[in-house]
């Protein structure tokens, strides 16, 4: 039996009552009181419903392009936009006006492990997410799922295609399941988003025609669809085939590459070609497609000439002609760029400490100064499973983390370094949050030296050094002593938030030291879970079900908390993963987690993960700092259809640009074909005036 209940959403009023934010932001996601403890989901209405039929946004001939690409039509180097399109393509409002084309969208990265910079504003799935915060077909036209949400049912666009003009249909679902989710040489553990059960059975695909995909779960995945904004169950086989050893038609050949590429194996260069800002040649279906790769000083990006989507004009998207992502070493470098007016639109690594800065240079730059609430904070993650059986031992007992949590003075930390602008919190869900829970929220945040103290020396750890760090209570006169990692530079707030830590904790006789490290190593070393303690914001989320891993029940393999058990729970096979001893609360975690994922009652799901807070808040694993710190944006003043008023940085599960829906009532059936129930803003819509030649 379907499910075809219409859907209930948030409004973007009722949103921003919940979050009870002042400011005004732009939409954005994610790569932080007086609430109850158990806050309900939010109230929710029904968005308007669907146009039962839709047409193109003009007939056959209508449709414009931007001036390159219709240069390429006539010069015969590219189809007509009539037949780049898909017979019904996703037509979207724009917030401000119909756009022009051409100019450049400048932006900021790191290099090559700062990969997300660049990819988040070439989402494109199968959904996406409208200012009103409901659930949109993108690539796909409908979509419906049975009565449990085991079995998911999605129907594409007619004439969608890869950024090189192949085909793309249900073929390309059915390649990647075939010979990616299903090759154990390439998915060594099924990912989280297209598997359930304990131990994890990835999801079954298949394709009863061109237009139409079907996924079957092992158990309910009722939260499937939600994901699939970002996520992409789809791949182009007809080019990625020649990098499978199994499938291309030249082993010698993929041999040779390999050797060249300086590759152990076939995987790993398959792995390699697979990454869209590695190689420019990989086709997408993103607004925007590599011109060259992002190890470069300028990593370039220019429009893809068979997107699909269109403004109700029936101009094809984006406007704007090229992306310029600009190589930084250091946040001082990037800060000058943005006072100099030379970003035209960065949230990323644009650093709340330095709203003072930015605010006064808005005039001189061109630009404004956006802020929104985010889930941004700071939280020392300590590792209760580290390779290091002391510090693990240490970390694992309650009273140590009460003792490291009496410590910290949040409220000196939040006014020097963020001018008081976060809250001084503990690691939880945010006050925005329907998931917010006051107990886990102040667990023992209270700035309390003498009980620190006293619950050391209780514990056995009395002795200390000549410098006043206490000495390990087994007799070998060293040092109590731990690392924790980072990627904070020295000068940025992050970093001086952990010198700040550091210097709290030796006050109560505990020796800590911040390292800043290249994001490629922490990577290297979490995923080695070599970390004694991270450095990392973490816990101060705005929706929990839809981040890509529960920070609470230790899965956020990134921020280890819990080390080789989070590494084992999602993936008993990992060679660096462990479970967690018998009758450990992670246990219990787990299984309250487990089963709100297969619940299809947003009631019931957020019951289930209060229940999961109770036991957060109980325990304190790790030390949470500051959250809720507010998001600056900037935006040139030279770009169009840009929304404000909405969170910055939601859950990496979003799009980049759109926000969640509420979880309450059925999974809908939904369809969308007209402009009316399709409103949002992405950056396809963004346009430049002035000069576009930047």
């Amino acid at each position: 039996m379907n499910s075809k209940q219409k859907p209930r959403f948030v409004s973007r009023r009722q949103f921003m009552q919940m979050t009870a934010f002042a400011g005004g932001g732009v939409l954005l996601t994610a790569c932080g009181g007086g609430a109850p403890a158990a806050a309900p989901a939010a109230e929710a209405t029904t968005a308007p419903a669907a146009a039962e039929a839709g047409a193109p946004a003009g007939p056959p001939g209508q449709y414009n392009e931007a001036p390159m690409l219709a240069e390429l039509v006539a010069k015969g180097e590219l189809p007509p936009v009539d037949q780049r399109l898909p017979t019904n393509p996703v037509v979207v409002s724009v917030v401000d006006q119909v756009g022009n084309y051409g100019g450049v969208m400048r932006r900021g990265f790191k290099g090559v492990s700062d990969r997300w910079g660049p990819t988040k504003i070439q989402d494109s799935g199968m959904v996406r997410y409208d200012l009103d915060l409901a659930i949109q077909p993108d690539l796909i036209e409908s979509w419906e799922t049975n009565e449990d949400a085991t079995v998911w049912t999605v129907h594409l666009r007619e004439g969608l295609k890869w950024s090189d003009g192949t085909v793309f249909d249900s073929g390309s679902f059915t390649w990647w399941a075939e010979n990616v989710l299903h090759n154990p040489v390439i998915t060594l553990a099924p990912p989280v988003n297209y598997s359930t059960g304990n131990p994890r059975a990835a999801v079954a695909v298949v394709a009863p025609d061109d237009y139409t995909v079907q996924f079957t779960f092992a158990n309910p995945k009722p939260l499937f669809i939600d994901f699939m904004s970002r996520d992409q169950p789809f791949a182009p086989g007809h080019y990625m085939q020649q990098f499978n050893m199994d499938l291309t038609d030249d082993k010698a050949g993929l041999e040779a590459k390999i050797k060249e590429a300086g590759f152990e194996s076939w995987d790993q260069y398959y792995e390699d070609r697979n990454s869209w800002y590695l190689n420019p040649e990989k086709p997408t279906v993103s607004p925007w497609r590599a011109v060259n790769a992002i190890s470069e000083q300028l990593f370039l990006m220019e429009r893809n000439p068979y997107f699909h989507q269109v403004d109700a004009e029936g101009n094809q998207l984006p406007y704007i002609d090229r992306v310029n992502n600009r190589l930084f070493d250091t946040t001082d470098v990037f800060n000058l760029w943005i006072v100099n007016g030379e970003i035209d639109f960065q949230a990323r690594h644009v650093d709340v400490a330095n709203f003072t800065l930015f605010k006064e240079n808005e005039d001189g730059g061109n630009y404004n100064v956006l802020i929104g609430p985010t889930s941004n904070g700071q939280t020392l993650s300590i590792n209760h499973a580290s390779p290091n059986a002391r510090l693990s031992e240490f970390f694992q007992n309650r009273d140590v983390r009460i003792a490291l949590n009496s410590a910290i003075d949040r409220e000196s930390i939040n006014e020097l370094v963020y001018d008081g602008l976060g809250i001084a919190r503990q690691a939880s869900p945010t006050s925005q949050s329907p998931q917010y829970h006051e107990g886990a929220t102040t667990a023992y945040t209270a700035y309390d030296l003498d009980l620190a103290n006293s619950t050391l020396d209780g514990l056995g750890y009395t002795e200390k050094d000549a410098d006043g760090f206490r000495l390990w209570n087994d007799g070998s006169g060293e040092v109590i002593s731990f690392i924790f990692e980072g990627i904070d530079e020295t000068g940025t707030p992050g970093s001086d938030t952990a010198q700040l830590v550091t210097q709290q904790l030796a006050a109560i006789g505990i020796k800590a030291t911040y390292k800043a490290v290249e994001r490629s190593l922490y990577e290297e070393h979490y995923t080695s879970n070599l970390l004694d303690a991270s450095w990392w914001g973490a816990g101060h989320e705005i929706l929990p079900f839809l981040s890509h891993s529960n920070y609470y029940v230790g899965e956020l393999l990134d921020r280890p908390w819990a080390g080789a058990w989070g590494r084992w729970y999602r993936d008993n096979a990992d060679p660096n993963g462990a479970p967690p001893p018998e009758g450990h609360f992670l246990w219990k975690q787990w299984e309250l987690w487990e089963q709100a994922l297969v619940n299809p009652d947003a009631e019931q799901r957020n019951e289930l993960f209060k229940q999961i807070l109770d036991i957060w808040a109980e325990e304190v694993p790790v030390v949470g700092i500051v959250g809720e710190l507010p998001g600056p944006m900037i935006v040139s003043r030279d770009l169009r259809n840009v929304a404000d008023g909405y969170p910055i940085r939601m859950p990496r599960a979003m799009n980049h640009w759109s926000i969640r829906r509420s979880f309450s009532g059925k999974i809908p059936k939904h369809t969308c074909r007209d402009a009316k129930s399709c409103v949002s803003t992405r950056p396809a819509l963004w346009y430049r005036v002035g000069d576009k030649k930047q």
